[in-house]
């Protein structure tokens, strides 16, 4: 399964859960932002890779809906609801990204 995580810069909350759900066994992850100064910047290749996409905040699901409303239809986009207050492979973001995504995939 492939999951993909958007976020706004793609520098802190989807950069650390492409780095953790990334050694999980079945699963190929990526990550993008939804800025413009995003370090990668999601686009229409990230969105018709994923059969899964994990947004950080509502604001980003609107954007990749506004951005990309032909490449979503039959797409699962689950909001997180992770504000941006965390650092890079913050515990506290990583124990956050393990308990809300353990609702949609299976985590040893």
């Amino acid at each position: 399964m492939k999951l993909l995580f958007v976020c706004s810069r793609n520098k802190w909350r989807s950069l650390t859960a492409e780095h953790l759900f990334n050694a999980l066994e079945g699963y190929q992850v990526r990550s993008a932002g939804t800025e413009d100064a995003a370090r990668i910047k999601v686009n229409e290749g990230h969105i018709g890779w994923a059969d899964l996409i994990f947004a950080m905040e509502k604001k980003h699901v609107r954007r990749l809906q506004d951005k990309f409303p032909h490449m979503l239809q039959g797409k699962l986009i689950v909001c997180l609801g992770i504000p941006d207050e965390y650092g890079y492979m913050d515990e506290e973001l990583i124990e956050t990204l393990r308990s809300s995504v353990s609702e949609y995939i299976e985590i040893p």
